[in-house]
């Protein structure tokens, strides 16, 4: 959005975990206010009008009639964390939240690197950014401590990798499917 920038562009202005967003990865967006190639969005609009304010927690009208409906579904990200994820970043301070973030983006880099097959990207993100912390390191240091898989194939590395996240995931009873937005009207 034209006019729109900010300073921090890992953790987007409404609650949105960008530094975890297949479209930050893949570089079609540079994150929320990161300039070009930010997407359009009525937040953004509302926090030019509202002296732009860096995250909507920090207005007096948070949560505004704004964020009705907002986490009914998911886009590239899920969208059902965003209000445990804001709450998480004002309890530990911004820069403790972006710290664990950036430990799970160097997580999710590796499972990118060493266990995608092609056909996970979609699930790794979602599992890194649902999951907490302690679950993905235990995922990756199970998947560390399995010296086997080195020999094993990509598609294989890939299955066992998915398999862990799964289980971690069913462990806590969290859905690594994307929620499509219900159709109005």
């Amino acid at each position: 959005m034209k006019g729109f920038t900010r300073a921090e562009t890992r953790f987007s202005l409404c609650g949105l975990n960008c530094a975890l967003c297949s479209m930050k990865l893949g570089g079609y967006c540079p994150g929320c206010g990161g300039g070009a190639g930010n997407q359009s969005c009525a937040l953004a609009r509302c926090s030019l009008e509202h002296d732009g304010i860096q995250f909507c927690w920090e207005c007096s009208e948070y949560p505004c009639a704004r964020y009705d409906g907002f986490d009914e579904g998911d886009s590239f990200v899920p969208h059902r964390s965003r209000k445990q994820d804001i709450a998480s970043a004002r309890k530990m301070g911004l820069e403790a939240y972006l710290a664990q973030l950036e430990e799970k983006r160097a997580i999710l880099d590796a499972l990118l690197a060493d266990y995608n097959d092609g056909r996970r990207k979609t699930l790794f993100t979602t599992a890194v950014y649902l999951l907490p912390l302690e679950n993905l390191r235990a995922v990756m240091t199970s998947l560390n401590s399995q010296p086997e898989l080195t020999g094993q194939t990509i598609k294989e590395r890939a299955s066992a990798a998915a398999g862990l996240l799964q289980e971690a995931a069913d462990r806590r009873d969290i859905s690594l499917k994307l929620n499509k937005k219900p159709k109005k009207g």
